[in-house]
């Protein structure tokens, strides 16, 4: 497996790989500057990866995720660290990261290059849509939806049932009460919209 990115989310999927038993042959990065050797792994560029290696998108913003995972043809390999406690019921889709002590429960979907951080918890029914980054000790309740390219900052949690639009922000901390529309910034306990962002973010 390939990972694209590398600097500190990618260093973070390479230890969650090793300990997983998947080889990681080669971190990939668009900066000529990386190129070389990290973690004792090649560095290569970009656009050197051939189309069959089987590639994670080790990059933490979600709209960069979403455009590199896009522009590529690659199969995308899902990585699960052995200390996430993940249901068997749980669908997790292409280019997905699980990390460290995670936990995810009964009938859960994840979609495609979501990230859930560290400690995460996301309890039963939830869903999850593509390119979601949930950060370390996020507490999602049963029922929760989360829409696409939405970050959930460190620590934040969400009462049962909410629903959270498309490229939201929610801030570190906040608690989040009400559905939220799309493009939003929320901050606070309880959560306060603060902003909503254009279209293109």
């Amino acid at each position: 497996m390939i990972i694209i990115g590398a600097s500190g989310h990618g260093k973070v999927i390479f230890d969650c790989a090793l300990a997983s038993g998947i080889q990681v042959t080669a971190f990939a990065d668009k900066d000529p500057a990386k190129v070389g050797e990290l973690l004792g792994v090649p560095v290569v560029l970009e656009n050197d990866i051939a189309p069959e290696d089987h590639a994670v998108v080790g990059i933490g913003d979600n709209r960069t995720r979403k455009m590199i995972a896009d522009k590529l043809s690659n199969p995308f390999t899902k990585v699960v660290h052995p200390s996430a406690l993940v249901s068997n019921s749980v669908q997790v889709s292409e280019g997905t990261v699980i990390l460290h002590g995670s936990i995810v429960q009964i009938d859960t979907r994840i979609d495609r290059h979501v990230i859930i951080n560290t400690a995460a918890s996301i309890d039963h029914d939830c869903v999850i849509e593509d390119f979601v980054h949930i950060a370390p000790n996020v507490t999602l309740c049963g029922g929760v939806r989360v829409g696409e390219g939405t970050l959930l900052g460190a620590g934040s949690v969400v009462l049962p049932s909410i629903k959270i639009g498309n490229w939201c922000v929610i801030g570190a901390g906040a608690v989040v009460n009400i559905d939220l529309p799309d493009y939003c910034v929320a901050v606070g306990n309880p959560v306060r919209i603060v902003k909503v962002n254009s279209l293109d973010g």
